[in-house]
């Protein structure tokens, strides 16, 4: 697999980035649709990659590196021509690898539906921190997870 991850650079990029958002579980259970996908692919203080194989875009990662959760993996989405063939594990290697690069701990939610991601991030030894109860919709909550290094300050 010839994976390269880069800054969005483009308007269809932005535009392909929140149409794979949208069309993948979690989103479609949560109820985010294009446009609120596309607003957060747009917010000038995500910092947005879209993963590549060859000349196609195959996954889209949005994080979030200020505030208190700074490494928070805020969405991550691999477009379902390239699921379960280890781009996820790949893109979640360079999500590691940037994030440790600056901060000590990676943050991600799961939702509490979403048993294969919860599965997949358990593999890869993040842990859980706490849960938001009823925080996207009613029913279902957001599990916090974290990946560390240490603590902020040693």
């Amino acid at each position: 697999m010839n994976l390269v991850i880069k800054p969005l650079e483009s308007e269809g990029d932005a535009d392909w980035c929140a149409a794979t958002m949208a069309a993948c579980e979690p989103w479609q259970v949560l109820g985010r649709d294009k446009l609120v996908c596309l607003a957060l692919v747009n917010n000038p203080e995500k910092n947005v990659f879209v993963a590549w194989i060859g000349t196609k875009r195959a996954g889209v990662i949005i994080l979030e590196m200020r505030g208190v959760l700074r490494g928070y993996l805020q969405a991550i989405a691999v477009h379902p021509d390239f699921q379960s063939q280890g781009l996820g594990k790949s893109m979640m290697k360079f999500v590691e690898e940037r994030v440790f690069a600056e901060t000590p701990n990676v943050f991600l939610c799961v939702s509490s539906f979403n048993i294969r991601a919860q599965k997949f991030y358990a593999g890869l030894g993040y842990e859980p921190v706490g849960t938001l109860k009823n925080f996207v919709i009613d029913g279902h909550d957001e599990l916090i997870l974290r990946k560390t290094r240490g603590p902020l300050t040693q």
